[in-house]
């Protein structure tokens, strides 16, 4: 399942351009790959002493190669993401990540817990307001071609999972549209961008890199992939606990990658939603095993979910363990793997024990145990 992202290879005259340096652009689109390739061939300008690498072929999801600027240039690009030399093994660098994922997930849990606290406590109230809005509208005249009425009915249409992923699929374009803006670049490159060597935005580009996409091709893949899955992990799980999840795995997957970076020493920036995709994928496919899946180019094979997962999982482990470089194995299997243990045990050992924490807030909100007008601290 190639929904992988990549940002482009070989930045000499076509690709990424900041407003301070002459020429820095990137030639080609894949997004998530994992480490630098040394130059195949070095010259050396006139003016500012750039280095250029040769242009590579495109590759799905993969972390890219970023010229690096020397001299009075060599400050105007992040480090950590512009070295050419491959950094030392240092797992102390993944502490900080770790305790980010940990407490990252945690929050994502909590605060989904208390939004859903929310949700229920106004549903009769909002239930109320629908009527009377029905009964108002029933008394206007209705408008023709009102286009606002035309959006309303689009978005009524819709199953709960699309309109759930639909904030998602929005973020994900304003990401890829800031990629465009040449002079947004370099902040781009260093906080939507994922790369354990990046010592100031390690961890918050863990979470924006997975909003991140430069490839159009990329972008679209994958967030088809959400919204063909959508309707059925927001029913299997609810609003709530599904941007509990996926937003959870986009850091865990992340974290997954800097271990395995780490590891075999080759670093480089990732971005793409894979990982968290690939969690949902997951999930859906160990609930519903028996669910038949076909590719949208191959309509006419077919298989079980239980096998698509199987194959998928396979394949990115032989990636991780043989080093293959053409997507980011590692984000992927990490993103698999926790969609799998989410389902299997996740549900049971953190959203079914959210009720202290419920009554925690509700107390809050009530004033107290026995406080308010409605009495005690019961939990939702």
């Amino acid at each position: 399942m190639a929904w992988r992202g990549c940002v482009f290879r070989s930045l000499a005259r076509e690709g990424l351009s900041s407003p301070f340096s002459r020429v820095n652009r990137v030639n080609h689109g894949v997004q998530q790959r994992r480490n630098f390739r040394r130059p195949a061939k070095k010259t050396e300008a006139k003016r500012g002493g750039a280095e250029e690498e040769a242009p590579g072929p495109p590759h799905a999801e993969a972390s890219e190669s970023w010229a690096s600027k020397r001299g009075a240039d060599a400050p105007l690009a992040p480090q950590a993401l512009h070295t050419p030399h491959i950094p030392p093994r240092k797992f102390g660098r993944l502490v900080k990540p770790l305790v980010f994922t940990v407490g990252f997930t945690g929050c994502s849990f909590a605060t989904a817990a208390i939004w859903q606290y929310e949700s229920l406590k106004s549903r009769v109230q909002s239930y109320f307001d629908e009527l009377r809005a029905d009964w108002l509208e029933k008394l206007r005249p209705q408008k023709q071609g009102d286009f606002r009425k035309e959006i309303n009915q689009w978005w009524n249409s819709l199953s709960e999972g699309q309109r759930t992923v639909t904030g998602i699929i929005a973020a994900n374009v304003v990401v890829y549209c800031c990629w465009r803006v040449p002079a947004l670049q370099r902040t781009m490159l260093r906080y939507f961008t994922s790369d354990p060597s990046a010592s100031k935005s390690v961890c918050s580009s863990m979470l924006l890199s997975t909003f991140s996409h430069y490839s159009l091709l990329h972008l679209s893949a994958n967030m088809y992939v959400l919204w063909s899955f959508s309707s059925s992990a927001v029913s299997m799980l609810g609003p709530e606990q599904f941007m509990a999840v996926y937003l959870s795995a986009g850091v865990i997957s992340t974290m997954a990658s800097y271990v395995a970076k780490t590891t075999t020493g080759r670093f480089g920036p990732s971005l793409g939603a894979s990982g968290a995709i690939m969690t949902v994928l997951a999930a859906v496919c160990t609930k519903m095993p028996e669910a038949k899946l076909a590719i949208i180019f191959l309509p006419m094979f077919t298989f079980t979910a239980g096998n698509a997962l199987k194959a998928v999982v396979a394949m990115d482990t032989a990636g991780v363990v043989l080093g293959w470089r053409f997507f980011d194995h590692a984000a992927h299997l990490g993103g698999a793997l926790f969609g799998i243990w989410y389902i299997l045990f996740g549900h049971e050992l953190i959203w079914k024990n959210r009720d202290r924490l419920v009554r925690v807030w509700h107390n809050l909100r009530t004033g107290g145990p026995g406080g308010g007008a409605n009495g005690g601290g019961g939990s939702v």
